[in-house]
């Protein structure tokens, strides 16, 4: 009888622990619940404050739906393919056409990995069209060079002269580009980040011009939609949050690049925050300079 007694200790004390788990799983997943649904709730009302409060031109930080450096007018995005400038950086001139700014458009190559650069010019020109950018003010790089291919490296002295060129003959005072993750780690988007900073080092940048490139967020982020808002007001510097309808002109000029049209692609459309968010960077420098130590 003792003996039985004795047996059925351990299993008791097996039993209690497995259930003790089970609890405190219960309990985890409980908090992992209410924490989620809390943070959906929080950054739905954000994203509704700050396109309310004011309309959007509060003095508070959290109430900006876009900060961006003021007393500017002529904008020269650089980009590496048709397409770029809608699936990245369409928040970015939604807000600067908002702020009356004439954008120009630099794009390096015709996107012709899959020998489809002579259908994806058009494809620019109509994205453009539908987001306001004047036909006359794109430029379009046809050069063997600068192919796109994400395992090609691009010559950034080549790069550089084009940039330079193009802020110099237009007069532009802020220039945007990829950082120096170009969102994907895609090569040819890097290239155009190395091209601009080492522009920004030696100094041949006049110094009526501003620089901002757009910040590489991790996985989790870059699908988050418009649940990245609290993340993107903590953690940046200057950012651009568009209005729901002002995310479906995005999606539209989207769409328009037929050629790209992957289910992936669409998935991306629905789900990615930069279709709604863009977080961005001054580039100067002194933040050139940490990216080498950092690296």
């Amino acid at each position: 009888m003792n003996e039985s007694i004795n047996l059925l200790v351990p299993f008791r004390e097996f039993s209690l622990s497995i259930y003790n788990c089970r609890n405190k799983i219960e309990e985890a997943l409980e908090l992992f619940i209410y924490s989620t649904i809390f943070f959906i709730v929080f950054n739905i009302i954000l994203f509704y404050l700050i396109h309310n409060y004011r309309n959007g031109k509060s003095k508070f930080r959290f109430f900006r739906s876009t900060k961006l450096p003021e007393n500017v007018s002529r904008v020269l995005l650089v980009t590496a393919h048709p397409d770029d400038e809608c699936m990245f950086f369409g928040p970015t001139l939604i807000a600067l056409k908002k702020k009356n700014c004439r954008i120009f458009v630099l794009c390096m190559s015709r996107g012709d990995y899959e020998k489809q650069g002579h259908v994806r010019k058009d494809e620019l020109w109509n994205a453009c069209k539908c987001l306001e950018i004047k036909a006359q003010d794109i430029t379009l790089i046809h050069c063997t060079q600068l192919l796109d291919d994400p395992n090609a490296e691009w010559k950034v002295e080549l790069i550089s002269t084009l940039i330079l060129n193009q802020v110099e003959a237009l007069d532009i005072d802020l220039l945007i580009t990829f950082d120096k993750d170009g969102i994907s780690q895609h090569k040819n988007h890097q290239a155009l980040y190395y091209a601009t900073a080492s522009l920004c080092l030696s100094g041949l940048i006049p110094s009526t011009c501003k620089i901002l490139i757009l910040e590489t967020v991790n996985i989790v982020r870059k699908y988050l939609s418009l649940f990245d808002v609290l993340l993107s007001l903590l953690l940046s510097t200057n950012w651009c949050i568009v209005k729901w309808h002002e995310r479906n002109i995005i999606q539209t000029a989207m769409q328009l690049h037929l050629s790209q049209m992957a289910w992936f692609r669409r998935l991306y459309i629905i789900f990615s925050r930069y279709m709604i968010i863009n977080s961005l960077t001054e580039l100067n420098v002194e933040s050139i300079e940490f990216d080498i130590l950092e690296s």
